[in-house]
């Protein structure tokens, strides 16, 4: 993993980010003397657990997990992040270790933005406060549906709702979910064991409601999968 710049205009992502969208122009270019691009291949650290935090980052592409891992050495996936996301805010408010690792699942350009110019902005500003409250208060919101259906769902609900959950849209239409990353971290997100999520995958194939091409499951009836386990 290694900082480049390339002709990148930091400056330019930055504008381009929701997160700092009403921002004046001047306030950008405060961001970005604080930001440092990081170029980052499949399966880089981007930092350990346990790491103390300099900044947050975020995803210009690519795609990022966060994870631990257990004593028993297997690891748990707390989030898969994609483009224009950011993580890593909450610890760095808090002053405190980071509770999981980072690790990139496909070549990505991160931005890194240093505590000390979001502060500064965070006190010209309040604006970016509200955002920044308002994407963490999203990820709780995530995070405590996951405990409600990690605790209450079975597995097949988890994956049902986890495959629908881009697709509001009821009736009898079909859809195509096309998964993020590999089965075994896909599971890993929701709680399973691998062998648990492929089981469920092959009933709901026998049953003819949804089709697995790879990374690609063709749903023929949304309405059908969504009361399957109702």
């Amino acid at each position: 993993m290694h900082s480049h710049h390339h002709g990148i205009n930091i400056q330019a992502l930055l504008a381009h980010v929701p997160l700092f969208n009403e921002l004046e122009s001047e306030e950008i270019v405060r961001l970005a003397r604080g930001s440092r691009e990081l170029a980052a291949s499949r399966g880089d650290i981007l930092f350990h657990k346990g790491d103390l935090p300099t900044g947050f980052y975020l995803i210009v592409y690519g795609q990022v997990k966060l994870a631990f891992t257990s004593a028993q050495g297997g690891e748990k996936v707390v989030d898969i992040l994609g483009q224009g996301q950011t993580f890593g805010e909450a610890v760095m408010f808090m002053d405190k270790p980071c509770m999981v690792y980072a690790q990139a699942l496909a070549d990505s350009l991160l931005l890194h933005i240093a505590k000390t110019a979001i502060l500064d902005e965070l006190d010209n500003d309040p604006r970016l406060g509200r955002k920044m409250i308002a994407g963490l208060s999203m990820r709780l919101h995530h995070l405590i549906n996951d405990v409600e259906s990690f605790s209450l769902h079975s597995g097949r609900q988890r994956i049902i709702g986890y495959l629908l959950r881009d697709n509001p849209v009821d009736g009898d239409k079909g859809a195509t979910v096309t998964l993020p990353t590999n089965k075994g971290v896909i599971a890993s997100r929701l709680n399973l064991t691998q062998e648990h999520f492929s089981r469920i995958l092959h009933e709901l194939s026998e049953k003819g409601l949804i089709v697995v091409e790879g990374r690609k499951i063709h749903i023929p009836d949304v309405h059908r999968l969504r009361t399957h386990d109702q």
